[in-house]
């Protein structure tokens, strides 16, 4: 029997590919090592490891390289100069999910022409720190067209483009002839022009996005930065329009039995309704029979047809405050695929049994005919459980509402005996008035008639994938791994600083994490350690291959309830039915690759959330952008080389503390203990710390906002029990004494992750 090779260390893989020239993969890494075929699987989960960690990064045909790696001599864009007016660039080609380097170009030699956004250039490179390059300029290549997006304005009868990119500088000046018709506050896509125009570069205006103006452009904005795609093809639409209803058939009929769906106020469409009654067999005391219906997404849309490649582009829905933009057409979202009150509609549901200390006993899936009992929200259900019933929850309360309440109730007793992940992360709503505009912000409130819903689904989710296991029918997980080595090494030494102890070479469970936050509950860190071991934890991701739930406690897990808005759920419906036998709509023998579609999926998702975050930054800062000079309590979220990142109590809404702002001193990063430090003062400003803060600059168009910190003791509350608001009458915006090009460097560690 062959001897098995010792299976490398981390540092040995990582001297590996520095060593070797070029780019190196899986295949080179397994044959330098002689790696069987059990360490070559091992070997995926390390280099997976190391990728999330950032020690290694992706490149084309799943190629590794040191992260932040660029060749000595390589091809660079000109992006622009930075605030204090050095040229940066970025590499012509890089792998779009990660972040590029800086690379800042020495000056060009007196008499020749300055580099300007848009220049290619063959440039000599030389690593100063991570992630920091010096580049020369060896020749100029030449000036690629230069494509922008920004909102157009009228400036004294000029026309004037903002970008919507937050690390562009200034404005565009755009010719009369150049306009394309633009009227006052359209979005638009345009072309640099070579030349400038007092101080300004040109502009020409190429398409109209957007003819609405103000904050009905920022969604859209989001869209187009993020390539979410927006319309649906001809073929798609026609399948959608020509949809009917489904008849009973085959199906199993639950139209008397009182489903009820219960979402948010703002929903418009309702994919999954729940039922639940005492188990009236002997043999489960305390027991309970739930049923979760899903809309029979699979029944209209089929595989490989318009519909179906659409939904596959998308991958998810995208939520906006002001709009949705549906994996779907309507017509099927918020029409036959909605579980709308008092309509016949096609589900798939699953039978669940539950015994009293909350375990899943027993399930058997159906595809059936229901009609919703009514449609309900989390705050009436809870209001009615709390003993304040309207109309429409009063006659359901002993039939409905308490069975839900009495099985949720031993669901919880199950979640909390496993041990799940339980991190405080609130959750922001932005209201959003008749005319686009901000109304308010407000921190989203939870009842258990939210936990009561998550449960239910939780469980059917599980009960899915133990019967695709079961009938050997592949499944599309949804896997969370648990943290990483490192990462865990990392979380020991913050949590030594705070006195509270990580043992090393413990099994690390959901479990061990939710006892250190106990420890900090009601103490001054305790935000600041649910950061830190937030920012601990993998990344949830869809694969075929099963590693479990770390975050959920669970050793199964997919995602079945959401095939509306969500395809991985889509999938896992058609498996279900083509592995019992459910009729047409199945998982076809031929279907693509799930370990590729797993990868595209998670890659859209973390495209949606993206699209997400950045709308709701640029509607924040919408709203704030009246109230420049105002200052505000907040919280450090992120500490990095060149500055502080804040949170707002009052709104959510992030910006950013330049480093330059905090004062004539060297602040020095220290990344592991998320502090900056300065060397003379002394002053430290650590992640979690409660700051008083003064917006100086809110940019709605990007979405970016300059804050300067003024203090550190909270302003206090206002007698309606908010965050209250000090308005400085001048804000003073006088900036320190400037730094060395070295110490405005040595500040810039790392960009913001």
């Amino acid at each position: 029997m062959k001897k098995q090779s010792p299976f490398p260390s981390r540092e040995d893989i990582l001297k590996f590919i520095e060593e070797t020239p070029g780019r190196v993969g899986k295949r080179e890494i397994a044959r330098a090592f002689s790696l069987d075929t059990e360490q070559k699987m091992m070997l995926k989960k390390v280099l997976k490891e190391m990728k999330d960690d950032g020690d290694i990064q992706r490149g084309g045909g799943k190629k590794f390289s040191e992260p932040g790696s660029l060749p000595p001599v390589a091809v660079v864009i000109i992006i622009g100069p930075d605030a204090d007016g050095e040229i940066l660039a970025r590499p012509m080609t890089w792998d779009d999910q990660l972040e590029p380097p800086f690379i800042y170009m020495v000056p060009e030699r007196r008499g020749v022409p300055a580099l300007a956004p848009g220049d290619r250039v063959l440039a000599r490179l030389t690593k100063a720190e991570e992630n920091l390059f010096e580049g020369r300029t060896i020749r100029r290549i030449g000036q690629s067209a230069e494509k922008i997006m920004g909102i157009y304005s009228v400036v004294e009868g000029q026309g004037r483009l903002k970008s919507t990119n937050r690390k562009a500088k200034g404005e565009y000046f755009v010719p009369k002839a150049d306009t394309l018709g633009a009227e006052d506050g359209d979005l638009v896509r345009a072309e640099v022009l070579p030349g400038r125009r007092v101080g300004m570069r040109i502009a020409k205006v190429l398409e109209r996005l957007n003819t609405d103006g103000g904050a009905t452009s920022i969604s859209l904005i989001a869209l187009l930065d993020n390539d979410i795609p927006t319309e649906f093809s001809p073929e798609a639409l026609d399948l959608a329009n020509a949809a009917k209803a489904a008849t009973l058939g085959k199906r199993e009929d639950l139209r008397a039995i009182p489903l009820v769906t219960i979402d948010g106020s703002d929903a418009r469409d309702f994919d999954d309704a729940v039922f639940a009654e005492s188990d009236p067999n002997k043999k489960n005391a305390g027991g309970w029979h739930l049923i979760v219906a899903i809309a029979d997404v699979a029944w209209y849309v089929r595989p490989g047809d318009g519909l179906d490649r659409d939904a596959y582009e998308r991958s998810n829905s995208v939520y906006f405050p002001d709009r949705v933009v549906p994996m779907l057409p309507e017509v099927l979202s918020n029409g036959w695929c909605s579980l709308k009150p008092h309509e016949d509609r096609p589900c798939m549901a699953a039978h669940m049994w539950i015994n009293a200390d909350g375990a899943l006993i027993k399930h058997r899936f159906v595809r059936a005919l229901m009609k919703s009992k009514a449609r309900l929200t989390y705050d009436q259900v809870q209001e009615a459980r709390d003993g304040n019933p309207d109309d429409t929850t009063a006659t359901l309360i002993d039939t409905v509402i308490s069975p839900l309440y009495g099985a949720y109730e031993v669901l919880n007793k199950a979640r909390n005996s496993r041990g799940v992940l339980e991190l405080e992360l609130p959750d922001r709503r932005i209201v959003i008035d008749e005319d686009g505009q901000v109304e308010r912000v407000e921190l989203r409130e939870r009842f258990d008639s939210h936990r009561l819903i998550e449960e239910f689904m939780i469980t059917a989710n599980v009960a899915a994938a133990e019967t695709l296991e079961k009938k050997h029918q592949p499944c599309m997980y949804r896997i969370h791994d648990e943290p990483s080595m490192d990462k865990m090494e990392g979380l020991r030494q913050f949590l030594d600083s705070l006195s509270i102890r990580l043992a090393k070479g413990q099994v690390i469970r959901a479990e061990t994490f939710n006892r250190i936050l106990d420890k900090v509950r009601d103490t001054p860190h305790a935000n600041l350690v649910n950061d830190v071991v937030l920012r601990s934890q993998s990344q949830a991701e869809y694969s075929p291959d099963n590693i479990g739930h770390f975050g959920l406690a669970l050793r199964r897990y997919c995602h079945f309830t959401s095939p509306i808005r969500r395809y991985a759920d889509l999938l896992v419906h058609r498996a279900l039915i083509r592995g019992l036998g459910l009729g047409d709509g199945g998982l076809e023998d031929n279907h693509r690759d799930f370990g590729r579609m797993g990868e595209s999926l998670s890659k859209n998702e973390r495209r949606a959330a993206a699209a997400e975050r950045s709308a709701v930054d640029r509607f924040a800062a919408s709203y704030l952008s009246e109230k420049i000079g105002t200052v505000f309590s907040g919280r450090i979220n992120g500490v990095t080389g060149f500055g502080l990142f804040v949170t707002l109590d009052d709104t959510g809404a992030d910006g950013l503390v330049p480093v330059r702002s905090l004062g004539d001193d060297y602040f020095v990063h220290d990344e592991a203990q998320h502090v900056l430090r300065g060397r003379k003062t002394k002053q430290v400003f650590r992640l979690g710390d409660h700051v008083n803060v003064m917006l100086m600059e809110a940019d709605p168009v990007s979405g970016s906002m300059l804050m300067q910190v003024i203090g550190s003791e909270p302003i206090g509350a206002s007698k309606k029990g908010g965050p209250r608001q000090k308005t400085v009458k001048a804000a003073k915006k006088a900036k320190p004494k400037s730094k060395s090009k070295a110490g405005r460097r040595k500040a810039r560690t790392k960009p913001a992750k």
